[in-house]
């Protein structure tokens, strides 16, 4: 822990940094609260369609939600989410539509939230990741999983509950783990998934499974992928990935064995880097660092006691 350099630890994570946004939970059943708020005139609204936003370029070289007033926002019937308010009393609207509306000016395009994530304020891109989150559930789940029956938004878009047998159902969460692994040498395992481009290598990673703790989940989750035994699982810090419906779990964890026998099935190669190594591989291209939007990234700073250079392109 002792490589982990300050400039490097002042940076947050990814969708994590102080947003400035209280959700206002209590006001979610309020209906007279939400139509006063949705008709005050400095309530803010955005549109979100298949996990995209629309984001524009600022005069100042920053990069913005496209937000409107609430009586300038496209109509719905029932899929408004209240998001939140800030510290000067702006309530936040999300509207779930079907596609973006048309540009609005020359400057303003659709952007999801991997590659909006990295150019927007804390604020916004809080905003972003809560209505992608509640957007996906309610798109996956609009029937009951008690009876079958087709389910309506409740709590301005925090509940779906059951007109035939009163059930509630509420945004879900997935708990999955995310861990760099360090061995006695102080070496680095980074994987590969089947799936991915050349070069790109990342953390080790997988889901929580019913009756486990995180810290067996990690173990478990690097043998199964890697082949490697492990001890000494630290928690570092956590981080929302609506991607899309995840909390990631942020650990540690020190290598009890060394050789890579790794699954084929979900990774496809893993390998030890010392940092001299792995810096020789970034300066060449050959490894293409974790997305900066990820706590993956932290992580592996963490280790590597600086930033990790800039990826070009954009996010896949």
């Amino acid at each position: 822990m002792s490589t982990f350099d300050n400039a490097t630890a002042d940076r947050p994570i990814g969708l994590t940094a102080p947003s400035g946004i209280d959700r206002a939970a209590h006001h979610r059943l309020d209906e007279a609260w939400l139509a006063a708020a949705w008709s005050h005139p400095t309530t803010r609204v955005f549109v979100v369609s298949g996990g995209q936003a629309l984001i524009d370029d600022t005069p100042d070289g920053g990069t913005e939600l496209l937000m409107t007033p609430a009586f300038e926002a496209p109509m719905t019937e029932t899929h408004r989410y209240f998001l939140g308010t800030d510290e000067k009393g702006v309530r936040y609207f999300a509207l779930q539509k079907d596609a973006l509306p048309g540009r609005m000016d020359q400057s303003a395009r659709p952007a999801g939230l991997r590659e909006a994530g990295m150019l927007l304020s804390a604020r916004d891109s809080a905003l972003m990741a809560h209505a992608v989150a509640l957007e996906n559930w309610q798109r996956l789940h609009r029937f009951c999983s008690r009876c079958g029956e087709r389910t309506v938004i409740a709590a301005a878009g925090h509940i779906r509950r059951c007109p035939a047998c009163g059930a509630e159902h509420y945004p879900r969460t997935d708990p999955a783990v995310i861990m760099l692994v360090t061995d006695g040498q102080d070496r680095a395992l980074l994987g590969r998934q089947v799936h991915w481009p050349e070069g790109r290598f990342s953390t080790l990673a997988g889901f929580v499974e019913p009756g486990e703790s995180i810290e067996q989940a990690v173990a478990r989750e690097v043998f199964e992928e890697a082949g490697i035994t492990v001890s000494e699982v630290e928690y570092v810090a956590s981080q929302p990935w609506p991607f899309p419906s995840s909390l990631m779990l942020g650990f540690m964890a020190r290598a009890e064995t060394e050789e890579i026998n790794v699954d084929g099935e979900e990774i496809e190669e893993a390998r030890w880097f010392s940092r001299e190594e792995l810096a020789e591989a970034f300066e060449s291209g050959e490894i293409l660092p974790p997305f900066g939007l990820s706590i993956a990234a932290r992580l592996v700073e963490l280790w590597y006691g600086k930033p990790l250079p800039a990826r070009s392109g954009r996010p896949v």
